[in-house]
C-alpha cells in the first residue's frame, strides 16, 4: 500500500467515504483532511505537504473552480482532480482549461486511483524538470566557484541600470592581487580558496541592492544603483578593512596574503552609457594597482621566506654553510665581487620554491615515489615564479629555475647540458651536493669528508662540471 496525503475539498461525508474507499481499492493508504471554505483550504495548503488535491465541482458556499484558482496562486505543483456527481463535457473542458489535471464522475470512481498514480508521476517529472531548468538558469548567470554573478549577468545589469530611475549608478572594480603567483606557488586550489574568501567579504559587506559579479579570473565588479561618492568611498574602506582583518587572523602557515585593489567611478546624472563608467572605474583600478601590487608581491615573497625558514629545521645552518662554500669557489675562479654576491644570494634562496611542496613529501624519511619526486621537482619552477615577483630576487630567478640541471643533460626542468647551464648553477650544484652529503638527514647519517669528495669525483662529468669539481676539491684541500 502506498501512503497518500489527500486534501479533499468537499462538504459531504458520504462523498468523502466514497473517495476513501476508491483510494483503498486502488492500493493507497489515504491520510485525509477535508476542507470546504477558501480560508480553510489556504490554511491546509500552508500547514502541510500534500500528494493530491481532490475537489467536488460544486459546494454550497464554494466551488471546484474557485478552489483551483486559489491553489494556482500558491505556486504549488500538485495533481488537482475534480470529482463530481454530474458534470457535462463542456464543464469538464472548462475545468481542464482552468488547470485541473483530470475529472472523475462519482459513478466511475474506479478511474480515481489510476488517475492519481499517473498525475503524481507526471508532477514528479515536472518538478524535476523545473528544478533542472532552475539550476541551468542559475549556472548561466553565476560563477560556479564563488557563486557570484558572472559576466553575462553583469552585461544585462549594465543595460537594466541604464534606466534613469537608478541614477546615479556607482561601479567598483576590484582585482585580486598576485593571484597568478599564488597559483604558481601554492597551486590553483589555494588561489581558488582565496577567490572564494574575497567573494565572501564582498557579499558580506555590500548592501542588498548591490550586484556583485566575477567577470574574469581575478576581477570583481560591484554595481550600486542610486549611489553616492561618499557611500562608495566608505564601502571600499570597509572592504579593505575586512581584507586586513582576514590577513591578521589567518595563520602564517597557510602562506597566503589576501590583497584586493579597487577603483571606482560614479555615473553622472542622466548618464546612460555605463560601459564608459565601467572603463573609468577600471582605469582607476589600474592606478591603484601600480601603488600596491609590488608591495603585495613583496609580502608574498616575505611570507614564502618565513615559511621556508620554519621548515628548515632539518637543515639547520645549511644556508650559511652553502653561502660560504659558493663564495670560496667563486673567488677561486676569479669572479667579480658582484657575481660572488649573486652566488651567495642564490645559495640562500635557491630552494624558496619548496614552500609550494607538501610537507609529507618534503620531510619524507624514505625514498620518494616517482609521483612524489615529480611533485618535488616543481620547486624549481615555483621558486622561479616567486623570485620573479621580488625586485630583490629577480636577478637570480633564472638561476633558481636551472639549479638542478645536470652536466650531461639529465637534470630538470629544462634538460640543459654542459656550458648552457649558467655558471652560477654549476657552482651551486657542487657546493649543495657536498653540504648535503656531509650533513645529517632524516633518512641517513652524514658522510665523511673523504667519502663526499669521492662521490663528487664519481659524478664529475655526469651531474657536475668536471673542471669545477676539480677546483672545488682543490679549495677544500686548502
Amino acid at each position: 500500500m502506498t501512503e497518500l496525503n489527500v486534501l479533499i475539498v468537499e462538504d459531504s461525508e458520504d462523498d468523502i467515504l466514497l473517495i476513501k474507499r476508491a483510494l483503498l481499492q486502488g492500493g493507497f493508504t489515504p491520510h485525509i483532511r477535508q476542507v470546504d471554505q477558501p480560508d480553510t483550504l489556504l490554511a491546509a495548503l500552508s500547514e502541510q505537504s500534500w500528494d493530491v488535491i481532490i475537489s467536488d465541482y460544486a459546494l454550497p458556499n464554494f466551488s471546484g473552480l474557485a478552489a483551483l484558482e486559489l491553489f494556482k496562486q500558491t505556486g504549488l505543483d500538485l495533481p488537482f482532480i475534480i470529482v463530481s456527481g454530474a458534470i457535462g463535457e463542456e464543464v469538464a473542458v472548462t475545468a481542464m482549461k482552468a488547470g485541473a489535471h483530470d475529472y472523475i464522475l462519482k459513478g466511475n470512481m474506479i478511474r480515481l486511483a489510476p488517475a492519481i498514480h499517473r498525475e503524481i508521476k507526471e508532477a514528479t517529472v515536472r518538478r524535476e524538470r523545473k528544478k533542472l531548468e532552475k539550476q541551468l538558469a542559475y549556472i548561466s548567470l553565476h560563477d560556479p566557484l564563488t557563486e557570484l554573478h558572472n559576466r553575462t549577468h553583469f552585461s544585462s545589469e549594465l543595460e537594466r541600470l541604464s534606466n534613469p530611475k537608478y541614477s546615479p549608478v556607482g561601479i567598483i572594480v576590484g582585482d585580486l592581487d598576485g593571484l597568478k603567483l599564488i597559483n604558481d606557488t601554492w597551486g590553483n586550489e589555494s588561489g581558488d580558496n582565496l577567490l572564494k574568501i574575497a567573494a565572501g567579504i564582498l557579499k558580506e559587506r555590500c548592501p542588498d541592492n548591490a550586484t556583485i559579479t566575477r567577470i574574469g579570473g581575478d576581477e570583481f565588479v560591484i554595481l550600486l544603483p542610486t549611489a553616492s561618492r561618499l557611500a562608495m568611498e566608505q564601502l571600499c574602506r570597509n572592504i579593505s578593512q575586512d581584507v586586513d582583518d582576514y590577513n591578521r587572523a589567518t595563520p602564517l602557515g597557510e602562506g597566503i596574503v589576501l590583497s584586493l585593489s579597487m577603483g571606482f567611478a560614479l555615473a553622472e546624472l542622466n548618464t546612460t552609457d555605463l560601459n564608459e563608467v565601467y572603463k573609468i572605474a577600471d582605469n582607476n583600478l589600474c592606478q591603484e594597482k601600480l601603488h600596491r601590487s609590488q608591495s603585495n608581491r613583496s609580502s608574498i615573497v616575505q611570507t614564502a621566506m618565513k615559511l621556508l625558514e620554519a621548515r628548515d629545521f632539518i637543515t639547520e645552518g645549511h644556508g650559511d654553510r652553502l653561502q660560504a662554500l659558493v663564495a670560496r669557489l667563486g673567488i677561486a675562479l676569479g669572479l667579480p665581487e658582484n657575481k660572488v654576491s649573486e652566488l651567495k644570494l642564490l645559495a640562500q634562496f635557491h630552494d624558496i620554491g619548496k614552500v609550494g611542496i607538501p610537507d609529507h613529501i618534503l620531510f619524507k624519511p624514505a625514498k620518494l615515489t616517482a609521483e612524489e619526486f615529480a611533485e618535488m621537482k616543481r620547486h624549481s619552477e615555483i621558486g622561479y615564479h616567486i623570485a620573479q615577483a621580488s625586485p630583490d630576487l629577480r636577478l637570480i630567478a633564472d638561476f633558481i629555475l636551472k639549479h638542478h640541471e645536470w652536466w650531461n643533460g639529465n637534470g630538470y626542468p629544462l634538460g640543459l647540458a654542459g656550458c648552457s647551464i649558467p655558471l652560477e648553477c654549476r657552482i651551486l650544484s657542487i657546493a649543495d651536493a657536498y653540504d648535503a652529503m656531509t650533513s645529517n638527514r632524516p633518512y641517513r647519517q652524514a658522510l665523511e669528508h673523504e667519502h663526499a669528495i669521492a662521490e663528487l669525483s664519481r659524478c664529475s662529468g655526469v651531474q657536475f662540471d668536471p673542471n669545477l669539481v676539480d677546483k672545488f676539491i682543490e679549495i677544500l684541500g686548502k
